[in-house]
């Protein structure tokens, strides 16, 4: 599905998002807060949006993504990021390996997430951070009723009319109304073995950027 909608995956994204993309991407660079000396690792990558930050920073970035066909494209656009296949719940790096791990708007397309935050955790270094961007549950009452009618209905139109393959989209709608919302997602994160799990939300609540911190080798997690 994913190796369908890539060629114009980021022009439809900032099309459904009413360009709000770009300042979500900011947010996100901000609270991973990385600087030049460390690595980071972009879970689901795609073409490697996400990944710029951090390479244009001069930070040593891995964008990883299960998706081929994500990934072919990223490396025609970006030849200077390091672009690796994997699979979020078996990722194909050493333990602590990274300054700080992050995924934005994928954590709720693999199918079993919480191993995903394991393997997450075990892949960063000791006081590592994780910064996880993904759609949620909007705080007003009236935002969530305009959201859902926008998801279920609006949305599924005009992928039809810009992308490549708009069942994916149909399937993006659902599988947003699905995710845990901001606290639900904070304890699964705290489950995982992360500590100090704090979130914020964005554009009313519609994207919640969570953040938290892998616990030193002689801390208890707390």
């Amino acid at each position: 599905m994913f190796d369908d909608v890539a060629p114009r995956y980021d022009l439809v994204n900032d099309i459904l998002s009413l360009g709000r993309t770009r300042g979500w991407r900011r947010v996100v660079a901000e609270a991973v807060g990385a600087v030049p000396g460390e690595k980071v690792l972009d879970l689901a990558a795609g073409t490697g949006t996400s990944s710029e930050p951090y390479a244009d920073a001069g930070v040593d970035v891995v964008a990883a993504d299960l998706s081929l066909g994500m990934l072919e494209v990223g490396r025609a656009r970006r030849p200077d990021i390091e672009f690796v296949q994997a699979d979020a719940t078996q990722l194909p790096f050493a333990d602590a390996s990274f300054d700080a791990v992050t995924i934005s708007f994928g954590l709720r397309n693999i199918q079993d997430y919480r191993r995903a935050l394991a393997e997450m955790l075990r892949v960063a270094r000791p006081g590592g951070r994780l910064v996880i961007c993904e759609f949620s549950t909007p705080t007003a009452a009236p935002l969530r009723t305009v959201y859902t009618e926008y998801l279920m209905k609006a949305l599924p139109g005009i992928a039809a009319r810009a992308a490549s393959n708009p069942e994916a989209y149909r399937y993006l709608a659902e599988s947003i109304a699905a995710w845990p919302d901001q606290e639900d997602l904070a304890a699964e994160i705290l489950a995982a073995g992360w500590t100090g799990v704090q979130y914020r939300n964005l554009t009313g609540g519609i994207v919640a950027v969570h953040r938290a911190v892998k616990p030193a080798a002689d801390a208890p997690a707390r």
